[in-house]
C-alpha cells in the first residue's frame, strides 16, 4: 500500500512502529529516523523477521527543516507521522509542506521556552497546506485524539446537539518508584504544574494548578482523586462542537506523585528558566528528566489500568441525554504485547491508526485539520481491531 516516515523513537514511537507492522498490508515500508540512529536500529532489528513491513532507519535532527526535507526526499513517504517533542511540530510540518507530504502528529505544537501549549500555531498552516494539495491530521493520540473521534461519534450516533464534555484521563497503574512520570517528563510536568482551565459559554476559565478536585468511580478501577487541567482538546473541541456550553479536562493523580511534585516545585526543580551551574547554563526541568527514570523503563513494571474516555450530557429528540465512551487498557498486556505500559499503547495505537485513515484515503481533505472534523466510525472500528476497544454506558455517574 504505502510507506510512512516516523520521527522519534521513544515509548510512543515504539508502540506506533510495533501497530505499523502489524499492519503490513497498509504500511508496505517504515523508515524510524530520529536523533539517535542506535535506538531506530535496536527497534528494527527486534520487529526484522516478525512482520512483512520493509524497515528502514535513518538519523535526523527535527530541528532542522533541511535535514527533514532531504529525509522526506530521498525515502518519499505518504505520509510523515511525527512522534518527536511537540518543540518540533512547526519544523516538521514546514519540512511536509515543502515536499508536498501528509502530516500527523500527536500533540499541539508548544515553544520551548514558554509552558504554553496552543493550536494557533499550527491552524495558521490552514490555507497553506490546502494550497499545496495534502493534509495535516493534528492530535491523533488518545487525548487529544480518540477523545476527538468519541466526540464525533457521540454527536453522529447519539445526539442532536452535545452541551456538556467531562473528559476524563485516569491511569491506576503502579510503577514502584516514589515519583517518575509515565510519559516525557518535562512535557508531563510542565502540563501538571501550569495553571487549569476549562471552557464555557464561549471563554475559557482560569484556575489555580491543582485547585478543582473531584472524585470518580471509574469503571473496571473504582474511586480515584481527579484534577481540572487545561488540556489542548479543549479549544478545538470548542470550536467543532455545535451547541457546546461547557468542556472540562481531568486527569487522575495519587498523593505520593502530587506530594514530590509540590516539593521539587517549592526548591525550582520544576522550572525553565535557565540557571548557571559550574559555569555552564542548565534548565532545572531538563536536568530533573535526567534525574528520574525513564518512562520507556517502567513498562516492565506497571501493573494495573488505565481507563480514558468521555461523559457527554446533550439533547436527543427533544429530550436530555447522557452517554459514556470509555477504554480501559491494561499496563501488563500491553507490555506482552508490545513492550510498552498502557500510557505509550493508548498514544501509539491511534498514532498508527491516524496514519492509515491518511494513507488509505479513508480520510481525504485537503488542510489542517483536528481529528473530530473527519467521519468518526472507521477510527472507531479500527480502535476495536487494533487494541483498544471501546466501552458504552448510557446511565454514567455525572462529575459535578
Amino acid at each position: 500500500m504505502g510507506k510512512a516516515l516516523i520521527i522519534g523513537c521513544g515509548g510512543v514511537a515504539n508502540v506506533a512502529i510495533h501497530k505499523c507492522c502489524q499492519n503490513s498490508e497498509v504500511f508496505t515500508e517504515i523508515m524510524i529516523a530520529s536523533r539517535t540512529k542506535s535506538k531506530c536500529d535496536a527497534v528494527k532489528a527486534k520487529l526484522e523477521g516478525t512482520t512483512s513491513t520493509k524497515i528502514h532507519t535513518a538519523k535526523v535532527d527535527a530541528d532542522k527543516v533541511e535535514e527533514l526535507i532531504a529525509l522526506i526526499n530521498e525515502f518519499k513517504p505518504d505520509v510523515v507521522l511525527n512522534l518527536a517533542l511537540p518543540y518540533q511540530d512547526l519544523t516538521i510540518m514546514d519540512a511536509c509542506l515543502a515536499t508536498k507530504t501528509n502530516y500527523v502528529d500527536t500533540a499541539n505544537y508548544e515553544p520551548i521556552d514558554t509552558a504554553k501549549f496552543e493550536y494557533s500555531w499550527q491552524w495558521a498552516y490552514r490555507e497553506k497546506f490546502k494550497e499545496a494539495g495534502i493534509t495535516a491530521l493534528l492530535g491523533s493520540g488518545f487525548d487529544p485524539g480518540v477523545t476527538g473521534v468519541f466526540s464525533a461519534y457521540a454527536l453522529k450516533h447519539e445526539f442532536d446537539e452535545i452541551n456538556y464534555i467531562d473528559i476524563l484521563d485516569c491511569n491506576a497503574g503502579d510503577h514502584g518508584y516514589p515519583f517518575a512520570t509515565n510519559f516525557n517528563p518535562e512535557i508531563n510536568i510542565r502540563e501538571v504544574s501550569a495553571n487549569g482551565s476549562y471552557w464555557e459559554n464561549g471563554e475559557f476559565v482560569e484556575t489555580k494548578p491543582m485547585e478543582i478536585k473531584r472524585v470518580y468511580n471509574f469503571p473496571e478501577i473504582g474511586e480515584k482523586d481527579m484534577y481540572l487541567l487545561h488540556h489542548e482538546e479543549l479549544e478545538s473541541l470548542a470550536l467543532n462542537m455545535p451547541g457546546i456550553k461547557r468542556i472540562r479536562f481531568f486527569m487522575t493523580f495519587g498523593q505520593s506523585y502530587l506530594t514530590h511534585l509540590k516539593c521539587l516545585e517549592n526548591v525550582g526543580m520544576t522550572s525553565i528558566e535557565p540557571i548557571e551551574y559550574e559555569g555552564k547554563q542548565i534548565v532545572p526541568l531538563q536536568f530533573l528528566k535526567a534525574v528520574l527514570p525513564d518512562p520507556a523503563s517502567l513498562g516492565p513494571r506497571t501493573v494495573g489500568k488505565t481507563n480514558i474516555g468521555c461523559i457527554f450530557k446533550g439533547k436527543k429528540d427533544g429530550k436530555e441525554k447522557t452517554y459514556y465512551l470509555y477504554n480501559v487498557c491494561d499496563h501488563q498486556e500491553c507490555y506482552k504485547e508490545v513492550e510498552s505500559q498502557a500510557i505509550s499503547y493508548t498514544t501509539g495505537v491511534p498514532a498508527m491508526i491516524g496514519a492509515m485513515m491518511l494513507m488509505t484515503k479513508t480520510w481525504d481533505k485537503k488542510g489542517v485539520f483536528n481529528i473530530e472534523e473527519f467521519d468518526p466510525d472507521p477510527f472507531m472500528d479500527a480502535l476495536n481491531k487494533w487494541g483498544l476497544p471501546w466501552k458504552e454506558s448510557f446511565t454514567p455517574d455525572m462529575v459535578d
